[in-house]
């Protein structure tokens, strides 16, 4: 499912084969929360800014419109008009989340809707059963996102829970697939590391999981509040004792310089809010660095928000142009700046994909790593 076309260091250029489609990696999965990116950015729009995967989320699918009505429309393929490959998450990180409405137990997780309050339970089973409803391509374990700075006493006990979990998971997917109405009876599972900011859990816990010989493994529970230097740490420490022959995904993951930084360590996949809420609030990327549209110097500019960019947006219209979408409160504005940023983040993985094809990205990592993230 999974070839490595190519080396530079750790840095991998590989081929990721799905019941959906071939993915060329390193990817960027384009976030579509509810089945729809934040911005007026439908599925049809995805194509024309490059995307390979779409990402959902269990948890806000699960309470509206609900798992089963999907289902019984066909699936997130068809419900939301992508044919590509779908990921959806466990909902494990929308229980971090809601750190005051949730109670995590042996069983499972305990905790209310944030539209009405309603008591909801969700265990590894009812996230399987959930994204089997969905249809989707990959499904996520379920797992408990720990904050961080923890405890390391909680850290522990909370990766042999995850562990458990997996095990549940895997058990639940395998006995779904065997049942005569499962939409997707190819879908696959990725296992998540979790253990923090200490490495000796993290190592452990990869070890542990590696076991199981799942479809890909992610590493979770990072950019959530830990200094960048300690994620790239845990990523160096982790890496070694992930299998080779599955692909890599770091959930959540994030500013460009993030990426290539990750990239470089031997990660294949990502997913981030980033690049389409910041393009809601006019912060956009540029291969220059990263501008605000509001400001006043744009007011007359005509260029387009990127001279490099080959994106729609950039293609058709000006600074100026969106800096008075903005100022008029219009909805387009947000949706042209969406369509910007996520064709820059593909955009950036084509680029990443080519440097490996061509032997040059560690050269390409150094001019870019800091640029791409820099205010301008």
């Amino acid at each position: 499912m999974f070839k490595v076309i190519k080396k530079e260091g750790n840095a991998r250029r590989g081929e990721f084969s799905t019941p959906h489609g071939v993915v060329q990696t390193p990817a960027f999965q384009n976030v579509a929360t509810c089945g729809a990116i934040k911005g007026a950015v439908s599925s049809y729009d995805l194509k024309e800014i490059k995307c390979q995967v779409q990402l959902c989320n269990t948890y806000h699918l699960h309470i509206r419109p609900g798992d089963k009505l999907i289902k019984e429309l066909g699936g997130l393929h068809r419900f939301t008009g992508w044919d590509g490959p779908i990921l959806t998450d466990s909902g494990g990180f929308q229980v971090f989340s809601l750190a005051g409405l949730r109670k995590i137990k042996e069983e499972g997780v305990y905790f209310s809707s944030h539209i009405d309050g309603k008591k909801i339970f969700m265990g590894p089973e009812e996230s399987m059963q959930i994204q089997s409803n969905l249809g989707s391509t990959i499904a996520m374990a379920f797992d408990e996102c720990v904050e961080n700075p923890a405890k390391y006493e909680y850290s522990k006990a909370s990766c042999e829970r995850t562990t458990r979990w997996l095990y549940r998971c895997k058990e639940e997917m395998e006995r779904l697939k065997a049942l005569h109405d499962t939409i997707n009876k190819e879908q696959m599972l990725f296992g998540i590391n979790q253990g923090c900011t200490f490495e000796d859990l993290r190592i452990k816990h990869m070890q542990e999981i590696a076991e199981l010989d799942l479809d890909g493994y992610a590493i979770g529970g990072l950019a959530v509040g830990e200094p960048k230097e300690d994620m790239y740490r845990i990523i160096s420490a982790v890496e070694p004792y992930m299998p080779k022959e599955k692909i890599r995904y770091l959930m959540g993951v994030g500013t460009p310089g993030n990426i290539l930084e990750a990239v470089s360590r031997g990660v294949d996949l990502f997913d981030c809010v980033m690049p389409s809420r910041n393009a809601r609030h006019g912060h956009l990327f540029t291969w220059n660095g990263i501008i605000n549209i509001n400001n006043a110097k744009y007011e007359k500019d005509e260029n387009p928000i990127d001279v490099e960019c080959n994106c729609p947006t950039c293609q058709r219209h000006s600074r100026a142009y969106i800096r008075h979408l903005f100022k008029s409160k219009e909805m387009l504005a947000m949706r042209l700046c969406v369509m910007h940023n996520l064709y820059f983040y593909n955009n950036l993985m084509e680029r990443i994909r080519t440097s490996l094809d061509e032997g040059n990205f560690c050269e390409f990592k150094e001019k870019y790593v800091d640029l791409l993230d820099t205010r301008i």
